[in-house]
């Protein structure tokens, strides 16, 4: 048989590598859910970072758009009156090539265009020349002239983006945050951006302008989802002291986080199950070691109590062998006296031992039948009177229960008040009083047996009706039993269907109360 102090030892050690693996797994618990935080938070930043860059595109993209329709339409103005200049000069030009003389008109052609000698005009010359002696119309002034052109057609461009930059920047900041913010892009934009990094969670956002005050706010978001929302400032490049932002909440962060970590549950729950079997072992074990305990106990007190009246029936029926010894009519009535006290005892103390067979059983065989327990109660009584007598002692009964009818089996229920009251015999202290009350309540019948004996201690009342159990006596030897009395009346009751429960106090007495249901008629 396994030593208290091992089991005691194998307990600690057991409980110590639990604890131990108990605090691993938190601790990578705790740290997986921080990373799992941490890369959660900063994937939806690179989201909102990247739809804040989606407005200002968007804002620039409008202004580019704005600028260029006017530039159309100043460009449309500037080219209708470049056209109507160049019709002035075609028709002057033309007016000027063409002389009316005499009512007819004169024109001199040659191969290379118009001759030079029609009325002292100036011909246009269309040849390009290499050599730079020929001076504007050689290629080289031609190259520059183009490359000047070119120059001053990008610092044009770059005054025109310059403006548009400069638009943007102050004028874009001084515009109503609403009229610069499209809700339904935004909101497509960052649920096309979650989607993105893999987050296909719901969320709440929220506009705030540069002076605080909420642009839109989802209708379902709440006060506190507002305190773990993730912020991103709209537009940072504007040249003001404060600035827009964006929240956006995510009500269900946390179950997602809890159950992207979900696969370290069932190291939860394995090490539970293995702390439920070890705390069920050492159970066992413990409950193993009482038992074996009492056997033992019992095995010895059942050898003491057998050995006694076998030893005296031995001793008296030598007397009866023995013929040195006289055999007087008295002699002879006291030694069978004593042979059938002793045989009694013996056989009491074998029913006794008999009575641990119902433990084993799931069902006791009883003969049920309509049974007054009043009178019942009374007849035990009076049968149990003398003994209390000879003790000092008295049996007080008061059986104030109108209706006491039960169904019940007679002779096991004798045996339970016999033994109720037999304990409070043997666990008494001076002139014993015993009360047996009966009552009515609520359709049940009560049934109370009160002693003012030596009591029982708080701690060892949940054990009295664990088999073999006997309450230790200390230094007072004269109490005899197997631990067996107690139990077979819980179970006696509880298969009547009834209850018992015990009420104790050192030094004043116990008091057992016994329920059963009464018969309905």
């Amino acid at each position: 048989m396994m030593k208290k102090s091992t089991i005691w030892l194998l307990a600690t050690v057991m409980a110590f590598a639990f604890i131990g693996l108990l605090y691993l797994q938190i601790n990578y618990i705790n740290a997986m859910a921080t990373m799992r935080s941490e890369q959660f938070a900063e994937t939806v930043k690179r989201s909102l970072y990247q739809v804040a860059r989606y407005l200002e595109y968007d804002e620039t993209q409008n202004y580019l758009i704005k600028d260029i329709k006017d530039q159309e339409n100043d460009a449309s103005e500037l080219q209708f009156q470049q056209q109507m200049l160049q019709r002035q000069r075609i028709f002057t030009r033309q007016k000027e090539e063409y002389s009316i003389t005499d009512g007819a008109l004169s024109k001199v052609e040659d191969s290379r265009g118009y001759s030079s000698g029609v009325s002292g005009i100036s011909l246009p010359n269309d040849k390009v020349y290499i050599s730079r002696k020929h001076g504007s119309s050689s290629l080289p002034r031609i190259s520059k002239g183009l490359q000047e052109t070119l120059k001053n057609r990008y610092v044009k461009q770059r005054e025109l983006l310059d403006e548009i930059v400069y638009n943007i920047l102050y004028e874009a900041s001084n515009t109503p945050l609403s009229q610069r913010v499209d809700v339904y892009k935004l909101n497509g934009y960052i649920k096309a951006e979650l989607a993105n990094n893999g987050l296909n969670l719901p969320y709440y956002f929220t506009v705030v302008d540069k002076e605080g005050k909420e642009v839109y706010r989802s209708r379902a978001i709440k006060e506190d989802d507002l305190k773990q929302a993730f912020t991103q400032v709209l537009f940072p490049n504007d040249q003001t002291p404060k600035l827009n932002y964006l929240k956006v909440s995510f009500p269900t962060m946390n179950r997602y986080i809890f159950n992207s970590i979900g696969f370290v549950v069932p190291s939860l729950v394995f090490s539970f199950v293995l702390l439920v079997t070890f705390i069920i072992t050492i159970l066992i074990i413990s409950r193993q070691k009482r038992l074996s305990e009492m056997r033992n106990d019992f095995i010895n007190n059942m050898t003491h109590e057998l050995k006694t009246p076998v030893a005296t029936i031995s001793l008296a029926s030598q007397m009866l062998c023995d013929e040195s010894v006289s055999k007087s009519p008295t002699m002879l009535s006291h030694i069978s006296s004593v042979i059938g006290d002793e045989s009694k005892r013996l056989s009491f103390q074998v029913e006794k031992v008999l009575q641990m067979s119902l433990f084993e059983k799931q069902k006791i065989a009883f003969k049920l039948k309509e049974l007054d327990a009043n009178s019942t109660i009374k007849t035990v009584v009076n049968n149990f009177k003398l003994r209390v007598e000879k003790t000092g002692g008295s049996i007080v009964s008061d059986l104030k229960a109108d209706n006491a009818l039960i169904y019940a089996d007679e002779m096991h229920f004798t045996n339970v008040l016999f033994n109720l009251m037999e304990n409070a015999v043997k666990y008494s202290k001076g002139e014993l009083t015993l009360y047996i009350t009966t009552a009515n309540r609520d359709n049940m019948l009560v049934i109370t047996i009160k002693d003012n004996g030596i009591g029982i201690k708080k701690e060892q009342l949940k054990k009295i009706f664990e088999k073999f159990y006997r309450v230790p006596t200390g230094n007072l030897h004269n109490v005899k039993g197997f631990g067996l009395g107690l139990p077979y009346v819980k179970k006696i009751v509880e298969e009547h269907k009834g209850t018992i429960k015990v009420e104790s106090e050192i030094n004043v007495g116990t008091k057992f109360i016994i329920t059963l249901p009464l018969i309905r008629k």
